[in-house]
């Protein structure tokens, strides 16, 4: 039987429906068609499938598509408005802070909540923030560089 869902997502009030044992990687994915999470483990451990619930980073791949009725996610899609980048995706490019992609998204939806609570973080904290991120390509130094030049320009530093 398929369970009917009403939520907001990356702004929009948005309906799907999904199975009981369906989880919301999967519903965002096949329902929803917003494929940018991608699911590395399955199991809540590598962080590819991050996304804000109701403003808490969670690893979709836990949550069931039935529990987010009434609750507001983003997505990777959101964080760009229209063709602008938002200054997180910017400065990943300009300091190859990615390779294959599959972590990517993840990482850039945890780094963005974290600047969103603290935009002025030190080093340790953006390292402690994205520990539940795991890279199997650039060896996190260009992602931290990334997600420090990105605070610095959002603080106009």
């Amino acid at each position: 039987m398929k369970h009917h869902v009403t939520t907001t997502i990356n702004g929009d009030e948005t309906e799907f429906l999904c199975d009981t044992e369906q989880t919301l990687l999967d519903c965002l994915r096949d329902e929803l068609e917003l494929t940018g999470t991608k699911e590395g483990c399955g199991s809540g451990d590598c962080g590819a499938c991050s996304v804000l619930l109701d403003g808490r980073l969670v690893c979709s791949c836990l949550v069931l598509g039935v529990e987010v009725g009434g609750k507001k996610i983003d997505t990777i899609e959101g964080m760009a408005t229209g063709d602008k980048l938002h200054p997180l995706q910017r400065k990943f490019l300009e300091h190859a802070a990615l390779q294959c992609g599959i972590c990517t998204p993840g990482v850039l939806v945890a780094a963005k909540s974290l600047l969103e609570k603290n935009p002025n973080p030190t080093e340790t904290e953006v390292r402690y923030w994205l520990a539940g991120n795991l890279c199997r390509c650039t060896g996190y130094d260009k992602i931290i560089r990334a997600v420090m030049d990105a605070a610095a320009e959002m603080r106009g530093a």
